[in-house]
């Protein structure tokens, strides 16, 4: 049984999202070894969403009650943050709903900007993170395996993926009709990450060529000389920033990197031109946790312009391309559904075809020690065996699609007294069965 408990910028306050982005990376394990029916977990962390995908052993009474209480109890454990502080806060989705969530989140259906890209990579980080600690497992695997290969359906053959903005590009559309001439700007750039990168692109597509860099990390020099700006010292810090006409955040630093008293120090020059209307600064974060303390905003002459304010100014959705991306995710998420119902009725159709193969041998054998030289008889049996197998087996499948795949391994045993053979097992038993 799969479910997933998952929070995001649909059902949770920024503030208590910014807490849950600071998860640790212990927490799939910290769920794992909550319960012994917790067979896996994956927790998906980002700037908009905590979600943790766990497979449970679904003949436990209760299982998904169990699954939600032992992921709320691993982030308490991790994070500090209590299971009364998330009431209302969370949705739970498990069975079907599972696969249609995860693809509709990799594919950029969920995301502040309908179709941005990055959350395609990291929902293939999560599973390599989890993959790393030890904590997925085969229907996990499966389960974020196929969501890739949606999302890259999604992308293929619907537009979502070229109306789709990231939240740098929407972030720079905000401020865009604020900035006069995007080349007089003085920008700082506060970060040195795969998103500073994204953001340094899309500052020069606009025109902007006076960009400078400072990482709290240290690595601002060598980003600067791959990418042909200029490096920001700690000492240097403050006075380059209060100097500059737009500043962009966007690390994963746990406190503020950018204060009131970063910008009202002294530069001895005054900024030139209006870059945002009447403001003299634009501060742009895109960091989470937060990298800008909020009372910047407060400051004379400074715009703040934070992950909050941008997603109650996200563009509404490209309609026709979101409809068809959608279509895409639910024919995916029903093919994982019943391949996945197919393989847990496996072990039944294996052992029915064991039973009948077994019972036709030893009638073969029969046969030919009565004669049947011309193996007519042979022939015969064997096609009356699978004539007797095709309607059993087809309506395994239909069962099992309809998650009664119970039912039929109760009539098996009931009316032959056969019992599946476990997965493992199965192949090598179909194999010996059909050959």
């Amino acid at each position: 049984m799969l479910l997933v408990v998952t929070a995001s910028h649909k059902t949770a306050p920024f503030e208590l999202l910014e807490r849950l982005s600071r998860t640790p990376d212990d927490v799939a394990s910290t769920v794992v070894d909550m319960a012994s029916c917790v067979q896996g977990a994956v927790v998906l962390a980002t700037c908009n969403r905590f979600e943790a995908y766990v497979e449970m052993d679904e003949p436990v009474t209760a299982a998904g009650a169990i699954g939600v209480e032992a992921v709320l109890e691993a982030v308490e454990s991790s994070t500090g943050i209590r299971a009364s502080e998330l009431d209302g806060a969370y949705e739970v989705h498990s069975g079907r709903r599972v696969a249609e969530h995860l693809f509709s989140v990799a594919s950029g259906l969920e995301s502040v900007v309908s179709g941005e890209g990055e959350i395609a990579g990291q929902v293939r980080r999560a599973l390599k993170a989890a993959r790393k600690e030890g904590t997925t497992s085969p229907e996990l695997e499966r389960l974020f395996q196929r969501a890739s290969q949606a999302q890259r359906k999604v992308k293929n053959v619907t537009a979502l993926g070229r109306a789709g903005r990231s939240l740098v590009r929407l972030a720079l559309e905000l401020a865009d009709s604020r900035i006069i001439d995007w080349s007089a700007e003085r920008v700082l750039l506060v970060g040195t990450g795969a998103y500073a990168a994204v953001t340094l692109a899309t500052l020069r597509e606009r025109g902007a060529v006076n960009i400078s860099v400072y990482s709290p990390s240290g690595r601002a020099e060598k980003f600067a000389a791959k990418h042909g700006i200029r490096a920001v010292s700690a000492e240097d810090y403050a006075r380059v920033a209060s100097r500059s006409s737009l500043l962009i955040t966007c690390t994963n630093a746990a406190a503020p990197v950018l204060t009131p008293e970063h910008l009202q120090a002294p530069t001895g020059i005054a900024p030139e031109g209006c870059p945002v209307a009447s403001h003299n600064q634009m501060v742009v974060d895109l960091g989470m946790p937060r990298n800008v303390d909020p009372a910047v905003a407060a400051l004379e002459g400074v715009a703040l312009l934070d992950l909050e304010t941008i997603s109650l100014h996200a563009p509404l959705e490209e309609l026709q391309a979101t409809d068809a991306a959608r279509t895409v995710v639910r024919e995916a998420a029903d093919t994982f559904h019943i391949v996945g119902s197919r393989q847990s009725v496996t072990p039944s159709v294996v052992a029915l075809r064991s039973h009948m193969f077994a019972l036709l041998e030893s009638e073969i054998a029969r046969a030919r020690a009565r004669g049947d030289d011309d193996g007519k008889v042979e022939q015969a049996l064997r096609h009356l065996t699978g004539v007797l197998l095709h309607v059993p087996t087809t309506r395994a499948h239909e069962l099992a699609a309809t998650g009664r795949a119970d039912d039929f391994a109760a009539a098996l045993s009931t009316m032959y007294g056969i019992e599946p053979i476990e997965p493992a097992q199965a192949s090598d038993a179909d194999d010996a069965a059909t050959a």
